[in-house]
């Protein structure tokens, strides 16, 4: 009884504990952990911090405000909006959509399984160059 009860827990939050996986053209190449830290094909590269700033290696990088401004190096570069719609230098150039696929320039580049949409986009501006 109490396997099936700690595999049921397992089951059903699971998830919770390990974060969301981020895809690139099929590909898995990062993850974003709960508590924010971000892996890159598997090693720690930074993470992203509950209020809104942004570390790579230790250091503060850039920010994702509440409304959505991005910043990085202290220079606006961005705008995440609350519908997944990402802007840079103000154009549109991608989307994250509730289930969690990523487009960029019209083209689905991506998903994110279980994603915080926000920091699904803060991983392509900071962790991810090919993209941009």
């Amino acid at each position: 009884m109490k396997r099936l009860l700690l595999l049921t827990l397992v089951l059903c939050f699971g998830n919770t504990f390990y974060g969301q996986s981020i895809y690139y053209k099929g590909s898995k190449i990062g993850k974003i952990e709960n508590d924010g830290d971000v892996y890159v094909n598997g090693s720690r590269e930074g993470e992203f911090e509950s209020d809104g700033d942004v570390y790579i290696g230790g250091c503060k990088i850039g920010k994702i405000e509440s409304d959505g401004d991005v910043y990085k190096k202290g220079a606006k570069i961005g705008k995440i909006e609350s519908d997944g719609d990402v802007y840079m230098k103000g154009s549109k150039i991608g989307k994250v959509e509730n289930d969690g696929d990523v487009y960029y320039k019209g083209s689905k580049i991506g998903k994110c399984e279980d994603g915080n949409r926000k920091w699904t986009a803060g991983f392509f501006f900071f962790f991810f160059k090919d993209a941009y």
